[in-house]
């Protein structure tokens, strides 16, 4: 159960965090680009594969990635201007070209039948499954190593897909489908907020065990199930407004018990 001052501290930091001003500094800016679908989706997911790390390597890497593909990413997949890349650059950390090129290859294949991400992926009925992100992972993963003569990429889609937390696409999720108008875009409306779960890594994971939301020890994707059925508890139809919470209290404060 979440004590009223626990659930206090995380509406505020959730309303305080949850402002025009968090998009400059955070990968949310680059999908926020863009006016047509396809391109805010294909910004969505590239920067979310590549946001582990520092922040500002992050968004320095995510803008370079789009310059790349001359800020058009969704003409620049279809052109499949993306297979005359070096394969061995580097594009963020362990993510190189060879990675995009696998990807991309992919997501063309998809762009190609079906116009949009979006069009694909509610055509494929994933608003029927009980956690859609994972249902969208598995189908993108097979379109892709379909597109690469059946080879996938775990640096693209996570391999292990029915236990990762899986905190990349989640994170684009949140962006796609919240609509409250304020930071993220919400063009996915075949999908409900009530659906998202909590994107989670290390600092998140900290945070809520600190604060009583999660027992599981691992960062997997039974602890996602744990603290998004907990934060539901406060916010059925919008939990992963408390990302944004955890976030700020991940960034600013250092809780060491409940009681903060």
């Amino acid at each position: 159960m979440i004590t009223p001052d626990i659930r206090e501290l995380l509406d505020t930091e959730a309303a305080r965090i949850n402002n025009p001003d968090f998009i400059n500094d955070d990968p949310v800016q680059f999908p926020r680009r863009y006016s047509a679908e396809a391109d805010i989706e294909i910004a969505a997911l590239l920067s979310a594969t590549i946001a582990w790390g520092n922040r500002k390597m992050i968004c320095r890497d995510c803008d370079r990635l789009l310059t790349m593909m001359d800020s058009s990413p969704a003409a620049y997949t279809l052109d499949g201007a993306f297979e005359g890349l070096n394969p061995d650059a580097n594009i963020h950390r362990t993510f190189f070209n060879r990675n995009l090129i696998h990807y991309l290859r992919g997501i063309r294949a998809i762009l190609t039948r079906y116009g949009t991400l979006g069009a694909w992926a509610d055509k494929m009925g994933i608003a029927a499954h009980e956690a859609p992100a994972w249902e969208f992972a598995r189908l993108l993963s097979a379109a892709i190593a379909e597109a690469n003569d059946g080879i996938a990429d775990c640096r693209c889609i996570p391999g292990n897909i029915d236990k990762t937390a899986l905190k990349r696409i989640n994170m684009a999720f949140r962006w796609l489908v919240r609509r409250d108008g304020i930071v993220d875009i919400g063009i996915w409306k075949f999908l409900s907020p009530a659906q998202l779960y909590i994107p989670l890594d290390v600092h998140v994971g900290n945070v809520s065990r600190q604060l009583g939301l999660l027992s599981r020890r691992q960062d997997d994707r039974r602890a996602v199930d744990e603290l998004t059925a907990c934060l539901r508890t406060l916010r059925p139809d919008d939990p992963a407004i408390y990302d944004y919470a955890l976030f700020g209290i991940g960034i600013n404060s250092k809780p060491t018990s409940t009681k903060l």
